[in-house]
C-alpha cells in the first residue's frame, strides 16, 4: 500500500489536477478528431450539406458517437496513453464511494453499543478519555504494522481525547503470530509500560519476526527491557493463553474477520485507515459522547 501523504490538502489538489488534465487531454483529442472528420465531410459535400454537418453544441454528442462506434480503438488508444491518469480517476472514485459508505455506516453505529472487556488492560492515552479505541490486531500483519504507525500519530494529535487498548487477533491458531501475542500478554502482566515498548519493537521488526520466529520475539523483549527469566515462565501459563483465546472469541463475536479491526467507541473501522479518517470517526464519537465527557 502507498505511504500516507504528509499533507492531505496538497495530495487532494494534485489528484484533482491529474483528473482535470486527463479529461482535458481526452476531450481535446476527440474534439480534434471530430473536427477533422467534419471538415473532411464538408469539403466533399454540397454547401447545404456542409452547413447541416457543421459541429455545434447541439449535435456534438451525436457526431462524436458515430466515429467512436466505428473506431473504438481510438478511445482505447487515448486511454492507454493516459493510463496513469485514468487509474487515478478510478481510484479517486472508489475512495469517494468508500468514504460515503463509511460515514453512513458510522452514523448508523453511533447508538449501537459494542460490549468488549478492557478491564485491567494496558492502554495508551488518557484513562478518562471520552473516546476509547480498541484494536484487534496481529503482530505479523503488514496492514496492522501500518495501522500501528497511524495510531501513534492519532494519539499525538488527540491528546486527552483517546484511550487506546490493544487486543490480540492472530490470524493463525498456531505459529509465530500466536506466539507473539502470548509473549505480549505475558509482558503486559509483568510491566505495562515495557509491554508497550515491546509492542513498538514487534511491529518495527515484523519482517524479522516472520523470518526468525521466536528468537526475534525474544530479542525484541530483551531490547524492551523486560525480565527475561520471568517472561519465559509467564508465557507458558494457561491464563496467558486463555487471554489470547478470549480476545479471539470476543473479536469473532463482534464480527472481526480480518486485521486490523478497530472500535472507536461504537464505530467500526476495518483495515489500515488514514489518520484523516480516524479523525472523522473520533470527531463523530466525541459529538455523540455525553456532554460531561467531551
Amino acid at each position: 500500500m502507498h505511504a500516507l501523504s504528509s499533507n492531505p490538502a496538497i495530495k487532494e489538489t494534485s489528484m484533482k489536477r491529474k483528473i482535470l488534465w486527463a479529461f482535458l487531454i481526452i476531450w481535446l483529442i476527440l474534439t480534434a478528431y471530430l473536427l477533422f472528420l467534419s471538415n473532411k465531410w464538408a469539403s466533399a459535400a454540397t454547401p447545404s450539406y456542409a452547413a447541416s454537418s457543421a459541429v455545434t453544441t447541439d449535435n456534438f454528442a451525436e457526431l462524436l458517437r458515430e466515429p467512436l462506434q466505428k473506431h473504438p480503438d481510438l478511445l482505447l488508444s487515448v486511454l492507454r496513453e493516459n493510463s496513469e491518469a485514468v487509474l487515478d480517476i478510478a481510484q479517486e472514485g472508489s475512495n469517494q464511494r468508500r468514504h460515503k459508505s463509511l460515514i453512513a455506516q458510522w452514523k448508523a453505529e453511533l447508538n449501537q453499543p459494542k460490549e468488549v472487556d478492557i478491564k485491567d488492560r494496558p492502554f495508551r492515552g488518557a484513562a478518562d478519555a471520552p473516546v476509547t479505541i480498541v484494536a484487534y490486531s496481529d503482530f505479523t500483519c503488514p496492514y496492522c504494522q501500518q495501522a500501528a504507525g497511524t495510531m501513534e500519530k492519532v494519539l499525538k494529535e488527540n491528546q486527552g481525547k483517546i484511550k487506546y487498548v490493544f487486543k490480540h487477533f492472530p490470524l493463525e491458531t498456531t505459529g509465530v503470530a500466536r506466539l507473539a501475542a502470548e509473549y505480549h500478554v505475558a509482558a503486559a502482566r509483568q510491566d505495562p509500560e515495557l509491554a508497550w515498548k515491546f509492542y513498538d519493537l514487534l511491529f518495527a521488526r515484523r519482517a524479522d519476526v516472520l523470518k526468525d520466529g521466536e528468537p526475534a520475539i525474544v530479542n525484541a523483549a530483551k531490547d524492551a527491557g523486560l525480565n527475561m527469566k520471568k517472561l519465559a515462565a509467564d508465557v507458558k501459563r494457561k491464563d496467558v493463553r486463555a487471554e489470547v483465546d478470549a480476545d479471539i472469541a470476543e473479536g469473532q463475536r463482534i464480527g472481526v474477520q480480518g486485521t486490523p479491526y478497530f472500535l472507536i467507541n461504537n464505530l467500526v473501522a476495518r483495515g489500515a485507515l488514514s489518520s484523516d479518517l480516524f479523525k472523522e470517526a473520533i470527531n463523530m464519537a466525541l459529538q455523540a459522547a455525553p456532554s460531561g465527557q467531551k
